[in-house]
């Protein structure tokens, strides 16, 4: 799975018809060059890819400018990448990073449950790597290696669980609820600032 796919799905859904600049502004506006290795290159690479794709359809009506704009295999392909990123742990944590930008596209109580399978899979990697130090006797030195995916585990799991009761708080307008940004075409109004300050 690409975090640049689901970014740049997300991207044009939000603004319901967007070009590759604004695409990429975004994106480097939120840093996504540093946490998800993002750049122009492929940026325009996965527009193109999910254009013949049939993920986006393509607008050629301004001179030397393509506008993008979502199918409906488009819509189904971004929420199952949402889904995906947001419920399985991976070990990079672009693709954490590309759900949480899109989280208000999904309904609070879809992404409460989706966390809650991330959490649950955290726990269970978290053990795993417990019962794997306990159990090594040789080479000795890689328990530090067991030990920090303890400790990584952990760590994602607890801020998993604060970003649950974050959610079940009401914190965030999700998806159906009023000033949500998760609707198709809703960020017209939305300002990013450049992130990290330049």
């Amino acid at each position: 799975m690409s975090a640049t796919r689901l970014l740049v799905l997300g991207i044009v859904r939000g603004y319901g018809r967007a070009h590759g600049y604004r695409v990429g502004n975004d994106l480097l506006s939120w840093g996504a060059d540093e946490w998800a290795n993002v750049k122009w290159g492929s940026i325009y690479h996965a527009l193109r890819s999910l254009t013949q794709a049939g993920f986006l359809l393509d607008h050629d009506e301004v001179p030397t400018r393509t506008d993008y704009e979502l199918t409906e295999r488009g819509e189904q392909e971004f929420m199952r990448l949402l889904r995906d990123a947001l419920r399985r742990p991976h070990p990079r944590p672009d693709l954490v990073g590309a759900a949480l930008a899109m989280l208000p596209s999904l309904p609070r109580a879809e992404a409460v449950a989706l966390l809650r399978e991330r959490l649950a899979a955290l726990e269970s990697a978290r053990d795993k790597a417990r019962a794997q130090v306990d159990a090594l006797v040789d080479p000795p030195h890689v328990r530090e290696l067991f030990g920090l995916w303890e400790h990584n585990s952990e760590s994602a799991a607890e801020w998993t669980r604060r970003l649950i009761e974050r959610l079940e708080a009401g914190a965030y307008p999700m998806a159906g609820e009023p000033g949500s940004p998760g609707r198709p075409g809703s960020w017209r109004e939305l300002k990013f600032p450049p992130y990290p300050p330049r």
